[in-house]
């Protein structure tokens, strides 16, 4: 509820929080008092602009603004006749039409497996439904080690008169598999169109019991459902003040603090946003052998990485050139290899990546570039700016920059490309194409500050995430993981772009240029 004549205040953006603190979607936001207001329709607007932009900051979306005067009823629930400019609903009206939140028999399914036992020639997968049904015959997908099968008997002991055939959210189950898998403690049985998410990073919001404070880097063991992993600390977002709910920013979270951060684990995990599917969005963190904090998990601006990781084609059999990757070396005088610039949008990549290109040119170097905007013309026009569909761009570039060093060139890549999951991969993807070479791919971080970028803004598009034009925008409203150890470092803020472009063709003359007997 906010006082149409005072505005949004610091009170409001508290309660907002707290709602985004307990995992609250559905939100009504009532603008009271319009009559000390005027009821100024332009008064409203203003209101209701700025609120429903703090709580798209926070991730959530009210279904209705709402301008009442609740002494008189309106807008509460019957129609506001000095308030005719507004063609919406009245509250009891939009409080209505809230969605009740499923029973866990309706949610997706998940399975987290508890243990596997051999009995006779079977193998008993044991374990308890935490939401949804499942009946012999169903397909079940395991996550995250993407393998299927069917169920063929659900078992039970003393065994039953007449076979079970189905079970729900509750039921503690054993079941047995039409075909041998290996599964383990801690994968999540589902069902294959309504999988859980798959990623080794997330966001989480945590409420700290440790007795040494949360720090960054900080190791940690986190259990979800059955699963145990290693996690580390890759960033504090901000800390809860938890008796004014107002946020602040902190490199560590004392004991009894809430706060945002972002995980990351050695193994990829299956896991859901806590806001689809709590009973597998919850965890706790156990540091030196004690239960240390607990938490929910939010996927708020990572990708799912499920289809990055599955391949599905089969019968494919690499394909082997007739000119070999050494004769390709002797014919241009250099090896082929990935240089991968990264950075914030206006940071200078595709400037450097150019002029590089340029001057390795008139070398004798056979160099390309790959660029960004460019890709999305072609290749990936079919791809927009969800988590996912970057995370599937930087893929697709990883690949064509892998064959691209695989015919010889020094192929250099101009992308933001924020997760460092992605970017391990784009260095997977070159070392498999090149015979295993480790070396063949070289990140360059091209290093930039937030207000340097913004004052560079070549296409205005920090001024249009500033006032929500564009969402997920990296380093407005979206993260950005700086490499942790690049190959180069380029700082554009403080160097003048000849300068940069000069460190960068000396890196690829030491790293790529051949001995003159060669």
């Amino acid at each position: 509820v906010i006082d149409a004549e005072q505005g949004v205040s610091e009170q409001t953006r508290r309660h907002a929080y707290l709602l985004h603190l307990l995992g609250i979607r559905q939100v009504v936001v009532a603008v009271n008092k319009m009559d000390l207001a005027g009821y100024d329709e332009a008064r409203f607007a203003a209101v209701a602009a700025e609120i429903r932009r703090y709580l798209g900051q926070i991730g959530l979306t009210p279904s209705h603004v709402i301008p009442l005067m609740a002494r008189s009823g309106e807008n509460v629930a019957k129609p506001a006749p000095a308030m005719g400019w507004y063609p919406g609903p009245d509250l009891l009206g939009a409080l209505d039409r809230l969605t009740p939140a499923p029973g866990a028999d309706e949610l997706p399914l998940r399975l987290p497996i508890q243990d596997v036992y051999k009995f006779d020639a079977r193998r008993i997968l044991a374990g308890r439904i935490e939401s949804g049904r499942l009946s012999v015959g169903d397909r079940l997908l395991f996550s995250p080690v993407n393998k299927s099968a069917r169920i063929a008997t659900i078992e039970a002991w003393p065994a039953p008169a007449t076979p079970i055939l189905h079970a729900h959210a509750g039921c503690s189950v054993a079941i047995t598999l039409d075909e041998p898998l290996f599964v383990e403690r801690g994968h999540i049985a589902s069902h294959v169109e309504a999988p859980p998410v798959e990623t080794d990073v997330f966001r989480a919001r945590l409420f700290w019991l440790g007795r040494r404070p949360l720090a960054l880097g900080q190791k940690l063991k986190l259990k979800l459902a059955t699963e145990e992993s290693e996690v580390s600390v890759q960033s504090i977002e901000r800390v809860i003040d938890t008796t004014s709910l107002t946020p602040r920013a902190a490199t560590l979270v004392a004991r009894n603090e809430v706060a945002e951060v972002v995980l990351r684990s050695r193994d990829m995990l299956a896991l859901d946003a806590a806001d689809l599917c709590p009973r597998t969005g919850r965890f706790v963190l156990v540091d030196d052998f004690t239960l240390a904090g607990g938490g929910i998990v939010s996927m708020r601006d990572y990708a799912d990485q499920r289809e990055l990781i599955t391949r599905r084609a089969t019968n494919l059999k690499r394909v082997e050139h007739g000119v070999s990757l050494a004769q390709r070396m002797d014919r241009n005088g250099h090896k082929g290899g990935v240089l991968w610039l990264t950075g914030l949008s206006g940071a200078g990549k595709s400037t450097l990546a150019i002029a590089v290109e340029t001057e390795l040119f008139a070398r004798g170097y056979q160099a390309y570039v790959l660029d960004g905007d460019n890709l999305r013309f072609g290749l990936n026009a079919n791809l927009g700016f969800s988590p996912e569909d970057r995370a599937e761009n930087i893929r697709r570039v990883g690949e064509v920059a892998a064959l691209f060093a695989r015919a010889g060139f020094i192929v250099l890549t101009a992308f933001i490309s924020p997760y460092r999951s992605d970017r391990d991969r784009a260095r997977q993807a070159a070392g498999s194409r090149n015979g295993g070479e480790g070396g063949s791919f070289h990140e360059i971080y091209v290093k930039a500050s937030l207000e340097a970028c913004e004052t560079r803004d070549p296409k205005g598009l920090y001024a249009k995430a500033r006032t929500g034009e564009i969402r997920n925008f990296t380093g407005v409203s979206a993260p950005y993981e700086p490499p942790e150890q690049a190959d180069l470092v380029v700082e554009t803020d403080r160097e003048s772009v000849e300068s940069s472009v000069r460190h960068i063709v000396d890196y690829v003359t030491g790293c790529f240029r051949l001995a003159p007997s060669r």
